[in-house]
């Protein structure tokens, strides 16, 4: 089981988050409580083990621009979480080594995730991204089992294992509901929601397809 503790915005925080498990960490570069600096975040990542992924979370940002922070900040990975079309998906994934598509959870979701071939992974959030609102997640489990399917929205240590339990996604991401604050992360929540999806985990996944870079692939 994937897991990724996004909305970091200290060191402190990201190195709580790779104590306690986490494969990945999130940072938001796009308008949002949030929010980060590129210089603030090339600075926390270099003190990350080269193991853990680290994500720059962008909204309908230029395919250069984000290509540009990535680069700069010693990224891993990229989140394109806005309205993006495939053509700028691809782009970015020509050059970052993972690109995750985020998509707010509709009735159109198998369709709109089907034209994004090029993404590595496509993360199903709420209908207002970063709002730590809960979705239908029968939407989700209608994805094909052939794709990295990441379940978000209003995840914690209390529902995670229900939405394991229901979608069986490739991986889970949580941001809202392990604060204590907007912006600051609470270990006893972050441990929580680590623990419990690593529990609920009912076997190890292999993607039927496989993508061109996995984020375990160097440990």
């Amino acid at each position: 089981m994937f897991v990724k503790v996004c909305g970091v915005t200290n060191e402190e925080d990201a190195l709580l988050a790779v104590a306690m498990g986490a494969d990945a960490v999130g940072f938001v570069f796009s308008p949002s409580p949030r929010q980060v600096a590129p210089a603030l975040v090339e600075g926390i990542v270099r003190r990350l083990p080269p193991e853990i992924l680290t994500v720059g979370v962008f909204r309908d940002d230029l395919p250069e621009r984000v290509t540009e922070i990535v680069s700069r900040t010693g990224l891993r990975a990229a989140q394109l979480h806005g309205h993006e079309r495939p053509d700028d998906v691809a782009k970015v994934a020509q050059v970052v080594r993972f690109v995750i598509k985020g998509f707010s959870a509709s009735s159109r979701l198998v369709e709109e995730a089907a034209e994004f071939q090029a993404a590595h992974a496509l993360l199903v959030d709420g209908a207002a991204p970063g709002s730590g609102e809960l979705f239908d997640w029968r939407l989700a489990e209608a994805l094909p089992s052939t794709r990295r399917v990441i379940v978000a929205g209003g995840l914690n240590g209390d529902n995670v294992a229900a939405a394991i339990a229901q979608v069986h996604p490739w991986g889970v991401d949580a941001s809202t509901g392990l604060e204590s604050s907007p912006g600051h992360k609470d270990p006893r929540k972050v441990r929580a929601f680590i623990q419990t999806a690593r529990r609920a985990e009912p076997e190890p996944y292999e993607p039927a397809l496989e993508g061109p870079y996995d984020w375990q692939e160097e440990r």
